[in-house]
């Protein structure tokens, strides 16, 4: 884990990105005054502004994230004395773990923020041209290129089926057209040979969408941090610490229900209380962001 010397770093405007679920996660997670809070998934900061806005402590708050185009655009929070780390979180975690730290108040936002879905260069936009990358963490070495031209077609199929929800059918038929057209470099190649297979109808999503969504997870190992941090959480939190968990996936959120499910069958043992017994909904709460209909939020508190 690399903790970022920012002032090395040259400076980056902060792009435009709403927050999702802001006010349900204020509500829930209910933010007071000298509260310390741990933001494992800082991004561009909309969540941390308005949650250190109420508890103040900036001194005793940590901001991670993997993506260093986030961290550097974090130095007004840094100048404020939060400490900013470069991770992904559950190293951040095991970390802050290893150094008896806890927290009243934890945040996981498990979504791409805008700008790197927006940013043509990030490789995630099949709108916006660039290479294709896809990493969170431009440090790691394997790229969405990588496994669109090294994997087998088996191997495509089930990552496209089974993290891009894409029925096996279609799935087969796209790893299948996907091999026969590599090698491919840029994001609008491999959107393109997809829409040319997809033999349905026009509906409101991009062909390709579900694919890259698949990729995204396999290159960033979306699914494993989510498995790994979970049992670390009631360790980052103080007594009455609150935790709140923002996915996007129905894979990302069964591992939190069931995670939260078996916190509540653990009766005496348990060591979090579950506030949230339905997930809060965008579709539902943050109406106005369209990139909120997809996200759910669950919360829970350490005894």
């Amino acid at each position: 884990m690399n903790s970022v010397i920012l002032g090395t770093m040259s400076k980056v405007h902060p792009p435009h990105h709403i927050p999702v679920l802001l006010e349900s996660t204020l509500n829930a997670l209910q933010p007071q005054k000298g509260e310390n809070y741990l933001d494992l998934t800082f991004g561009y900061g909309g969540h941390a502004a308005a949650v250190l806005s109420r508890t103040g402590n900036y001194a005793d708050s940590v901001l991670v994230d993997r993506d260093d185009y986030a961290i550097s655009n974090g130095q007004s929070f840094a100048e404020r004395g939060a400490q900013l780390l470069h991770s992904d979180f559950v190293t951040a975690a095991e970390a802050l773990i290893g150094q008896n730290k806890q927290f009243s108040l934890v945040l996981i936002d498990l979504g791409v923020s805008s700008p790197q879905l927006d940013q043509g260069e990030r490789g995630f936009s099949f709108t916006n041209n660039g290479p294709l990358d896809m990493r969170m963490d431009r440090r790691q070495p394997v790229t969405a290129a990588d496994i669109v031209n090294q994997q087998s077609i088996d191997e495509l199929a089930r990552l496209i089926h089974l993290y891009g929800d894409e029925p096996y059918t279609m799935a087969k038929r796209i790893a299948n057209a996907i091999t026969e057209n590599r090698p491919f470099s840029e994001t609008n190649q491999l959107a393109s040979v997809i829409a040319a297979t997809y033999r349905r109808r026009k509906g409101h999503i991009h062909p390709a969408t579900r694919t890259f969504q698949a990729l995204r997870i396999a290159v960033n190992d979306e699914l494993g941090q989510v498995e790994k941090i979970l049992p670390l959480l009631p360790k980052l939190l103080k007594p009455g610490g609150r935790v709140g968990i923002i996915s996007f996936h129905s894979l990302e959120d069964r591992l939190v229900k069931q995670y939260f499910k078996e916190q509540m069958a653990a009766g005496y043992e348990a060591e979090l209380i579950v506030q949230t017994k339905r997930p809060i909904s965008g579709a539902d709460y943050d109406v106005h962001n369209p990139r909120s209909r997809s996200a759910k939020l669950r919360v829970a508190a350490k005894k």
